[in-house]
């Protein structure tokens, strides 16, 4: 074991809660979310180039995050405003109806969990008090955590407004814990590892093929409480 692991280790005996993100750290999501853009590029493809159509869809569901959040019904909505303002409020009622039916296929959608998580989850179970510390929807993200068969393994359940510092404080005094207590794992820098850091927790980032353009930094991350792992079984060589 290289010597940086060994001493975050030693640093992390205080640990007391484990938390992991759910989409595209335990289960499938971006992928999805790809898919459903694809098939609005096709559907509004006699107004612009698939990147011009791409790219109003992104500016759209950003611009509108601060009244919808995140999850896929302010993506729905965020669709159909993207095609209005695309077809200058030339769009049919069908075309609106399609795109209404994209969004309720992605809330329908099978959960597919992601190699490891199971395994992992079961080895922690009991050991630290695990949690969900996650952004969306509510009623998406619990539905997918009990489709998931996954929700008996975790003590507390957190779907978030956002992930920001104040909001990790927030959860951490619900939990009645400090920092240096709190692990969180993820497969987003920018939402699951950098807020963590900054209050003085621990993270570890295992990355996901693919990830929206949203979560995406420009920088290294380095900081004596982070660690980037391949997959997420490998956290069991930190925790255990």
């Amino acid at each position: 074991m290289v010597l940086g692991m060994e001493r975050l280790l030693v640093k992390m005996q205080n640990i007391k809660v484990i938390a992991f993100d759910a989409d595209d750290t335990l289960f499938v999501n971006e992928p999805y979310f790809q898919e459903v853009e694809q098939k609005f590029c096709v559907l509004m493809s006699d107004y612009l180039s698939k990147q011009g159509l791409s790219q109003q869809l992104f500016k759209t569901e950003v611009d509108n995050l601060h009244l919808y959040g995140y999850g896929i019904k302010g993506y729905s909505l965020s669709m159909i405003e993207a095609a209005m303002k695309i077809s200058n409020n030339t769009i049919s009622m069908e075309i609106i109806e399609k795109i209404i039916g994209y969004g309720k296929d992605l809330l329908q959608k099978p959960i597919e969990l992601l190699d490891g998580v199971e395994e992992t989850l079961a080895q922690l179970h009991g050991k630290y008090k695990l949690i969900v510390a996650t952004k969306g929807d509510l009623k998406d993200q619990q539905s997918k955590l009990h489709r998931s068969g996954l929700g008996h393994y975790f003590h507390h359940i957190e779907v978030m407004s956002d992930k920001q510092e104040i909001n990790y404080t927030h959860l951490l005094n619900r939990l009645e814990i400090q920092p240096n207590e709190f692990f969180m794992i993820g497969n987003s820098l920018k939402s699951d590892v950098l807020p963590v850091l900054e209050i003085g927790g621990y993270a570890v980032h295992v990355p996901f093929h693919t990830i929206w353009a949203h979560e995406k930094i420009d920088h290294k991350v380095e900081h004596e409480n982070f660690r980037t792992v391949d997959k997420i079984s490998d956290v069991l060589e930190i925790l255990l």
